[in-house]
């Protein structure tokens, strides 16, 4: 029987194909190529002025990598608002090797000692790879986005392929683009090197906010 592997996972990912699983309970994955990508540009975001007071105020403890496997369990749950989950056991261990090997990085909101919104992704040269966010409380998954965002382009990254646009991501600027330019916009940052965990959050999140229009 074949068996997906982490090394393989990358491949895909950097000739533009990401896999997603029909259910919870599926035992196969789905390969995906959009005619249409979804992108956030990272020169482009917009944090509407409520949700940057939000951030200013540190509602909530941000932390990076802490938790990456509780992260990726917490978006497979299912919800009022997400009855059904693309995220099998599959998905859940690749991820956690990809991140086991540096590859992928959640982004954690946590208030009280508790995981209360965030998301994870994966991360070749420049490119970053949205892959599914969760909250818990208002605005929890939100403020982990601005956070990503302000160390992608701290650390010199140059592409967040939210593979579709939503509704929730089109408030922060997401957009589509034509698979054909999507694959040039990859293929430029797979060469970039950037330091995901290298980045200063204090200064990154300060650039971020003061220079975006709300």
């Amino acid at each position: 029987m074949f068996t997906l592997s982490a090394p393989m996972l990358l491949r895909a990912y950097a000739a533009g194909i990401f896999p997603m699983a029909e259910s919870a309970e599926s035992k196969e994955l789905h390969w995906f190529d959009p005619e249409r990508r979804g992108i956030l540009p990272l020169d482009g975001f917009h944090v509407a002025r409520s949700l940057r007071r939000t951030v200013r105020r540190g509602v909530f403890e941000l932390r990076f990598d802490s938790a990456f496997q509780q992260v990726i369990e917490s978006c497979a749950e299912t919800t009022v608002d997400r009855p059904k989950t693309w995220i099998n056991d599959d998905i859940v261990r690749l991820y956690t090797e990809l991140f086991e090997a540096g590859f992928a990085h959640s982004v954690e909101c946590w208030r009280e000692g508790r995981l209360v919104g965030g998301l994870y992704g994966v991360s070749i040269g420049g490119a970053y790879f949205g892959e599914s966010m969760f909250s818990r409380e208002t605005d929890a998954s939100k403020v982990a986005l601005v956070h990503l965002v302000a160390r992608l382009r701290a650390a010199g990254f140059t592409l967040l392929d939210t593979q579709f646009v939503t509704e929730h991501l089109g408030h922060f600027g997401a957009l589509e683009i034509p698979r054909a330019e999507y694959r040039r916009r990859l293929n430029r940052a797979l060469e970039v090197r950037t330091d995901f965990t290298g980045a200063d959050q204090t200064h990154a999140i300060a650039a971020l906010l003061d220079g975006t229009q709300g």
